[in-house]
């Protein structure tokens, strides 16, 4: 089977691909992520997946390498990781009753020829109204100060939603699967795997 590799250092990522009994290294890409001049979330997310799978082409040829990338975004405004327990109270508090799309950029990059398939899966989260103690309590328990949002669907976060849209729930964590095992069945490599290692 072919080498798989996925771009990335996100411990959420590794954990969904090896929902798929594969074998894969991962590889931290360097890119910057700096977002571009009037681009939206779905354009920087598909150029950012792209861009990590690309960087660390070089050092695994013939590789099939998996990029991704997440963002959310909220009226309109992109969200970023709060990266500290404050600043995940506020963000939590201003979408409470508002719904987030979160886009995340998927890419598949065949290394040896350089052709990448790469697209933006969307899902919509919709919050319930959330009282400041349900907000405090939250962060508490659940620390998602490396989440864009605020939360951890996978976790608690699940606790603050009224409804959840989308055609993959595993793209709200990160790395949509069900269109990456599509992508992969089409490179040969047979999903569910035929030969489990």
């Amino acid at each position: 089977m072919r080498e798989i590799v996925l771009a990335s250092t996100s411990p959420y990522r590794a954990q969904l691909l090896q929902r798929l009994h594969l074998p894969f290294a991962t590889a931290a890409p360097q890119v910057d992520e700096t977002r571009l001049p009037d681009e939206d979330a779905a354009a920087l997310v598909q150029r950012l997946a792209e861009a990590k799978a690309r960087a660390v082409a070089g050092t695994h040829p013939g590789a099939l390498i998996i990029g991704s990338d997440q963002s959310a975004s909220h009226q309109g405004h992109i969200l970023g990781k709060p990266g500290n327990p404050e600043r995940a109270r506020e963000q939590l508090a201003s979408l409470s009753g508002g719904t987030v799309t979160f886009h995340t950029g998927l890419c598949l990059l065949d290394a040896s020829s350089g052709e990448a398939q790469v697209e933006d899966v969307e899902y919509v989260v919709s919050f319930r109204r959330l009282s400041d103690a349900e907000i405090r309590a939250y962060v508490a328990l659940d620390n998602p100060v490396d989440c864009a949002g605020s939360f951890k669907s996978e976790g608690l976060g699940v606790s603050l939603f009224e409804r959840m849209e989308g055609s993959d729930p595993t793209a709200l964590v990160g790395l949509p699967l069900i269109r990456l095992c599509q992508w992969l069945r089409e490179a040969g490599i047979a999903m569910p795997p035929t030969e489990v290692r």
